[in-house]
């Protein structure tokens, strides 16, 4: 059995449908299970439990049992990491403890700085410039020092998130959910490369690793790197996938952000996050391939249609032409 926490954020629900397709029974933990268990895309059984996943007690009760503990929380919109993230990851490692299951965490690219060079390991230096990368750096130090007792962890470390439901990411931000395409708002250098982490391509990589749980190392860390691409690329597939060569390209108007952060907290945040549109940090999947064959990867053009189709920005294939595309014949 596995428990996913933050089973109603986009790679919690990824997470949720890649362990039922390997046959894994799910629980997950919400402060309003009926409320979760009507979310949209949350047609699957799952068996929601009342509970908040930063207190130890109920991340506790709900991992009675479980052999795998995801660990898919975050606070929102960038806000009160220090508050909020570090007692939530503690409660999941005490209900490890407690439980005896691995503790799954998905990690991301904010650990490190422009001097862990432009290809990342597992073992590249982490120097972050950012407190939430601050945070994630003590975060994964918080795992490292558990393992040394009876926790064992998994840390998969991945970039930007796009595809079902993703419209609360960076991918999200760029188009308008909601209504049909008409142009894209980049944050970044459109030279740049950038790392993208399709969430059905990770989540069936989190459930394949869950799969061989017991052979790997008590702290196992993994990168996946998922799709690289320049804003170019980016833009360049986008316009291919919804039939408009023309399609606007913006850029985001960063100096309009700086004169708005005296007043909001959020941009603020935002803009301290900015050096990853301009630097180059590509993320080493080598260890993972060679653990599982290889990654999980869609195509890019497939993934950004579906993704495009689960924000609104497109509509809905015919079922025909679903079919169709999905059996690798569609354009």
């Amino acid at each position: 059995m596995a428990l996913v926490l933050g089973g109603t954020g986009s790679l919690g629900l990824a997470t949720i449908k890649a362990l039922l397709a390997h046959g894994w029974q799910v629980r997950a933990l919400h402060r309003d299970p009926a409320r979760a268990a009507a979310h949209p895309g949350m047609a699957c059984p799952v068996e929601w439990v009342v509970g908040d996943a930063i207190r130890p007690e109920d991340v506790r009760h709900a991992a009675r049992g479980a052999s795998i503990i995801v660990h898919a929380v975050n606070p929102p919109r960038y806000q009160r990491w220090r508050e909020l993230a570090l007692p939530m990851l503690d409660a999941s490692i005490e209900a490890a403890s407690d439980s005896g299951a691995r503790l799954v965490f998905p990690g991301n690219i904010y650990n490190y700085g422009p001097d862990a060079g432009t290809v990342i390991d597992e073992i590249s230096a982490q120097h972050p410039r950012t407190r939430k990368g601050a945070v994630r750096v003590e975060m994964e130090e918080r795992l490292a020092d558990a393992s040394r007792y009876n926790v064992r962890s998994l840390i998969l470390r991945a970039g930007d998130f796009f595809g079902p439901h993703a419209d609360s990411s960076w991918f999200g931000a760029m188009v308008k959910p909601g209504a049909a395409l008409r142009g894209l708002t980049y944050p970044g250098r459109l030279d740049v490369g950038h790392a993208w982490a399709y969430l059905p391509d990770l989540a069936e990589t989190l459930a394949r690793l869950a799969a061989i749980e017991p052979s790997l190392p008590r702290l196992a860390v993994f990168h996946f790197e998922g799709h690289w691409l320049s804003g170019h690329g980016l833009s360049q597939a986008i316009r291919r996938v919804v039939g408009n060569p023309d399609l606007p390209v913006r850029r985001l108007p960063w100096p309009l952000l700086h004169a708005a952060a005296p007043f909001s907290r959020f941009v603020r945040e935002m803009l301290e996050m900015r050096y990853l549109w301009t630097e180059a940090l590509r993320l080493d999947n080598s260890k993972l391939v060679r653990t599982l064959g290889h990654e999980p990867h869609t195509g890019l053009d497939e993934a950004l249609r579906t993704t495009l189709m689960s924000l609104g920005c497109l509509p809905a294939l015919p079922a025909a032409s679903r079919a169709s595309f999905q059996l690798g014949t569609g354009t």
